[in-house]
């Protein structure tokens, strides 16, 4: 996915997809960041559009390639603005550029904005092995509510 967005989608669509599978952001929060809310930053807060909570997000491990695509932006534009700038592209623009990189890296179905939140959730959860951390990350009520998200069978966990 990350190759074909990079090499055959706009420098935008990567960088939404770099950031939402390695913050777990929900689209819409990522949709509403400015350049002013990442350049020169490590990690920032914000307050969650679903939930009103505020949550710290570490942009260490992408904070090189954001660097670079911030570099020539205005910091008062948004991190992706539509072809007029005004506003930042629609979830329905975030969604399209998704499937068109997940047709081209032959992955035709089971694409979506909410696939990079759940990526996210599954890697996490893999390297880390903490349901308790990812579901206070993800506002979840119950850490089966956050395993059955990120698809992590029962079978699985027993055997971690």
């Amino acid at each position: 996915m990350k190759k074909s967005l990079k090499s055959h989608c706009s420098e935008p669509n990567y960088i939404l997809f770099l950031l939402g599978i390695n913050t777990g952001l929900r689209v819409g929060d990522l949709l509403r960041l400015k350049v002013a809310d990442v350049r020169g930053k490590q990690k920032v807060v914000i307050r969650e559009g679903k939930t009103r909570k505020q949550r710290t997000i570490y942009l260490s491990n992408v904070y090189d390639e954001l660097a670079m695509y911030v570099e020539s932006l205005p910091d008062s534009s948004w991190l992706f603005p539509s072809r007029k700038g005004e506003n930042p592209i629609s979830r329905v623009q975030a969604y399209r550029q998704l499937i068109k990189a997940g047709d081209m890296a032959d992955i035709p179905e089971g694409i979506g904005t909410h696939t990079m939140r759940k990526t996210f959730g599954y890697w996490h959860y893999k390297q880390f092995k903490d349901v308790a951390e990812l579901q206070m990350i993800f506002n979840h009520s119950h850490p089966k509510v956050t395993l059955t998200y990120i698809g992590i069978l029962e079978e699985e966990v027993e055997t971690i």
